[in-house]
């Protein structure tokens, strides 16, 4: 677990985080229908390079690519390859960056071409979740207040939420203490203290939770084969409130 304790770490935290928004931004760009997954990780791994930093998922646990891009009913952890996105597709693209002793990582989905809006509605009430979410993330609160959010948040609207993957601390470490998950209770599990950093990253199905893993060993999907939905942002508590270093 990192517990920020000055300024100067806190600005360090900050460059990788930044790096990760400008690659994201630019990945988000240039998805649309005839793209190859593999293309949109080249073009991350090409501008990573460029920016001096170190893709973080690279080699992690073995995984073989710089950026987890999940399609539909895939929710995490997608390799990158020869799959071409189409109209109608959602796509989850998941990044991180290490630079100079520390991390960042966060997520986003596209709605490619025209889908119905019962598609819009799940990307929309995942991405409303990651907005509250974080606002729990201050000082005096618990994990379990960020959690329950999503929770609450997921289920009013007729979804559920993914329990087998979590949110988790970040820093020095790509995955540190506290774990995150996007279920809880209120007042429940560790405190969350100034200075602590984590990722927040709802994963949010439009069926059941349950979800399995492809023989690729990697890529994460709904047993039911119905759509999820993905986001996340690295997040600082301070004083002020959640800084969210990934904006």
């Amino acid at each position: 677990m990192i517990v920020l304790k000055s300024k100067e770490e806190i600005k360090r935290i900050k460059e990788p985080c930044k790096m990760v928004r400008e690659v994201l931004n630019l990945l988000y760009d240039k998805i649309e229908p005839g793209v190859e997954t593999r293309e949109l990780n080249e073009i991350a791994e090409k501008k990573t390079k460029q920016l001096k930093a170190v893709p973080a998922f690279k080699g992690y646990a073995g995984f073989p690519a710089s950026v987890c891009i999940s399609l539909n009913e895939e929710v995490v952890h997608g390799i990158p390859g020869k799959r071409v996105i189409r109209s109608g597709d959602i796509v989850k693209i998941d990044f991180g960056i290490y630079y100079k002793g520390y991390y960042g990582d966060a997520a986003f989905t596209k709605i490619v071409g025209k889908v119905s809006e019962k598609v819009k509605k799940l990307v929309s009430v995942t991405e409303y979740s990651l907005k509250k979410a974080i606002e729990e993330a201050v000082v005096g609160n618990s994990i379990g207040d960020i959690g329950y959010t999503v929770q609450r948040i997921a289920e009013t609207n007729g979804y559920s939420v993914v329990r087998a993957f979590v949110g988790h601390g970040i820093g020095r470490n790509l995955h540190e203490e506290p774990q995150v998950p996007n279920y809880g209770s209120p007042g429940k599990g560790p405190k969350i203290k100034k200075g602590l950093v984590i990722a927040i990253e709802p994963m949010i199905n439009m069926g059941s939770y349950g979800v399995e893993v492809k023989k690729d060993k990697w890529t994460v999907v709904t047993v039911d084969k119905k759509l999820s939905a993905h986001f996340e942002h690295t997040v600082a508590v301070t004083d002020n409130g959640p800084e969210i270093l990934t904006n």
